[in-house]
């Protein structure tokens, strides 16, 4: 029988990085690799039905009373393309406070001072990156710790609900529910299990949406160029310049919304910005949206019509709206954090899951803790202790019912 880390620390070895730029499902062929590496192991556990579709998607099943719910479990096999995902050192560190070098011959160090709940965890093993790549507990934690919770209730004769497992590619760039389908999963509810340092639980996030801008300008010999170029350089940075400052990541917290230049590229003749537009508020949402076009129309109007072109495409919603009607799955959550010794900290996810699609196609689905930190960057770590938490979680949330 595994271990929780014992998992974890063979998953990070598979790089299933995601790629916007492909066309494919999954994005990226590693994504398949670990998947059928999970479905060996599913079935050397006795998950019978343990299978990985042509898309990528990992599913299966641990029979449970038929007199209980049916609960879904699910998280993500991909990590996010921030960061090399290619060759991750992981190392356990016995944490005593301070900072924690990371690596000795490159002089990168994981500082207090830089991130503050790094105190938190004195006393704690945490699991790190060598600093030149992320780690991928984001979310190979979540799939370690539900294989984990799964391990336990196979071996256990209490009885529990049904429990669905599915494993999703692609969720960083915003596609791991395109191709799940959610009659065929055959889940009353479920739980991402994704991201969130230990006791979080979310049934809010962002309502989310892509900008791409591109500039259109005119390249002439510098030499002769008087009167006459027009550098879509220039006028991207223009673009950005008429955003309101205070609403991009850096300035923001808790339910406050965002604009952010994810990246840039350009030339005299051409230039395309992208972004990616948060908010919790629909309304405000919305408007920022607004503000995006009405940006474009004040540059079309003064350097001519054709000079801005600007696509805004939303990718997610707050999945607030349809939670609000069977929050009791959320007060089930909370009961089984409180039951292994938890505190639950409801908080709003400052980005977004799965589980927000997924419960607008009919699949209610909130997220549960894995217990990492500073993810999608070389910086991130998770403290094993926490993730053997998630699992005392899961276990609980599949096995405490009422008795009838």
């Amino acid at each position: 029988m595994s271990t929780v880390v014992e998992r974890f620390l063979r998953y990070v070895n598979y790089e299933t990085t995601s790629d916007e730029a492909s066309e494919t499902c999954p994005s990226t062929p590693g994504q398949k690799v670990l998947g059928a590496k999970l479905v060996e192991e599913m079935k050397e556990m006795g998950i019978a039905d343990a299978r990985m579709d042509e898309n990528g998607y990992v599913f299966g099943t641990v029979p449970g009373d038929l007199n209980l719910p049916i609960i879904g479990l699910i998280a993500h096999m991909d990590t996010s393309p921030d960061a090399s995902g290619s060759h991750i050192r992981p190392r356990i560190v016995e944490y005593q406070g301070g900072d924690i070098c990371l690596n000795p011959e490159k002089d990168i160090w994981l500082r207090q001072s830089q991130y503050e709940n790094l105190e938190l965890h004195t006393g704690k093993h945490l699991i790190v990156t060598d600093g030149t790549t992320l780690l991928g507990a984001d979310d190979k934690a979540g799939v370690a710790e539900i294989l984990a919770a799964a391990q336990i209730l196979l071996e256990s004769k209490q009885p529990h609900a049904t429990l669905r497992i599915g494993f999703t590619p692609d969720e960083e760039i915003g596609r791991g529910a395109d191709r799940f389908s959610v009659p065929d999963f055959g889940a009353d509810y479920a739980y991402t299990v994704d991201g969130g340092t230990v006791g979080e639980l979310e049934f809010e996030n962002f309502n989310a949406a892509a900008a791409t801008v591109k500039f259109q300008g005119l390249n002439i010999h510098p030499g002769s160029a008087k009167d006459k170029m027009v550098n879509s350089q220039y006028i991207a940075m223009e673009f950005e310049s008429l955003l309101p400052r205070n609403q991009k990541p850096e300035y923001t917290e808790g339910y406050e919304g965002f604009i952010h230049l994810t990246d840039m590229e350009g030339c005299v003749e051409h230039s395309t910005l992208r972004y990616i537009i948060r908010d919790h508020s629909m309304e405000k949402f919305q408007e920022k949206k607004r503000r995006m076009e009405s940006c474009a129309a004040f540059l079309n109007d003064k350097y001519g019509e054709g000079t801005v072109t600007l696509t805004i495409k939303d990718s997610y919603y707050n999945m607030k709206e349809p939670m609000m009607g069977c929050m009791q799955i959320v007060y089930r959550a909370k009961a089984a954090m409180e039951a292994v010794g938890l505190t639950p900290r409801v908080v709003p996810v400052r980005g977004g899951t799965d589980g927000a699609r997924l419960s607008y196609m009919g699949l209610l689905c909130p997220n549960l803790f894995t217990g990492g930190e500073n993810y999608h960057g070389r910086f991130e770590y998770i403290p094993v202790e926490d993730m053997e938490l998630a699992v005392k979680v899961l276990v609980q949330l599949l096995t405490d019912f009422p008795a009838k």
